[in-house]
């Protein structure tokens, strides 16, 4: 008799603030669908239990103890508190304590109605250092500063992540975004790395674009950037990737990942939207397709390919989406239809 071993692969679930939990318990419902064999460690944290619990982080300990000893992280949207002596975000805690320098955000158009602009690119962005690097003073009670820090080695790998996922997708542009021009140390730090990197890849050409001409350009002719990868650092491509998705109809459609060598925590690229907690309205679709990003991280591509495509059907049929994409669907249904999606599709393979 033949024994296999199958490992099963353990990974955080982080519930969230807000309409985090809803959109984690419709999310592991298409997981289940999908017949996704983890094991799920569900985890506290997040601003709702800060103000309830207190201590100088958003998680507490057991959960930095979970995600140190799981192989990733799945984590809803949370409250970034603004108040100076309350503790900083939660992804940027998490990205800084496991280094995961990437955070990629896929654009990509679903719809198929008349007269839409498709498109197809992706956001990598520095995910350290740069403006979120936590470095910042009052110098008095009318005086701030906060500190922007690069340096080459964050900009050069970030740089090497968007040409082999370049180079991987068979695309061959990579755009640099920047403000060289004013901010010539920081970014021209920045644009320095990448002109040194991208001469390491033959065949994939760099473009370079001043960050308020490509906010401009994104919106009178985003399919230029079609099969491009857009990098920038921290500050900008999180404004520019929140931009990009009102191409998409909305941000509740953007998943994202941030990687580093070890590690890997997936999120939707949206917020906590506290305001529509418990009403059923928020649009799973983020969530979802950061999960089955997720599996297929873990080595599970064929559950997390059927999640994908179904979520894309269950879009493009339009019967059960919410608000945000013009249907009458809540949260709920939404996350059901994909699950039936989902289960369509593997007894079809």
């Amino acid at each position: 008799m033949i024994v296999v071993n199958l490992v099963v692969k353990r990974v955080a679930v982080i519930r969230g603030d807000g309409t985090g939990p809803e959109l984690i318990k419709t999310t592991l419902q298409v997981m289940k669908a999908a017949r996704a064999e983890l094991d799920l460690i569900m985890c506290e944290g997040g601003y709702e239990w800060w103000q309830q619990n207190g201590g100088e982080s958003l998680l507490p300990p057991k959960t930095w103890r979970t995600l140190e000893e799981s192989e990733a992280c799945l984590k809803g949207p949370t409250i970034t508190p603004t108040a100076l002596d309350e503790p900083r975000s939660v992804a940027v805690g998490i990205r800084q304590r496991f280094d995961l320098f990437a955070n990629v955000r896929p654009i990509k158009g679903f719809s198929t109605r008349k007269g839409d602009k498709l498109v197809d690119f992706v956001c990598v962005r520095e995910g350290t250092e740069g403006m979120y690097s936590g470095i910042g003073y009052r110098l008095d009670k009318d005086s701030a500063i906060s500190i922007r820090k690069t340096t080459r080695k964050a900009c050069k790998r970030v740089t090497h992540f968007a040409f082999r996922e370049a180079r991987e997708k068979g695309w061959k542009t990579v755009v640099a975004i920047h403000k060289a021009n004013i901010l010539r140390e920081t970014d021209g730090l920045f644009l320095e790395a990448v002109e040194e990197v991208s001469e390491e890849y033959e065949g994939i050409a760099l473009e370079e674009y001043l960050v308020d001409n490509i906010a401009q350009q994104l919106m009178k002719n985003p399919e230029r950037f079609n099969q491009k990868i857009l990098l920038s650092t921290n500050l900008f491509m999180d404004i520019i990737s929140e931009e990009a998705s009102g191409l998409v109809g909305s941000i509740g459609t953007i998943s994202s990942a941030n990687l580093g060598d070890s590690y890997a925590m997936f999120e939707p690229a949206h917020g906590s939207s506290p305001k529509y907690k418990g009403k059923n309205m928020v649009n799973p679709t983020a969530t979802i397709l950061s999960a089955a990003w997720m599996l297929r991280f873990l080595g599970n591509k064929r559950a997390g390919d059927a999640i994908s495509l179904a979520t894309e059907n269950v879009i493009r049929k339009g019967n059960h989406t919410t608000y945000d994409l013009g249907g009458v669907g809540g949260t709920f249904e939404m996350g059901e239809a994909i699950a039936e999606e989902v289960r369509t599709i593997l007894r079809d393979r």
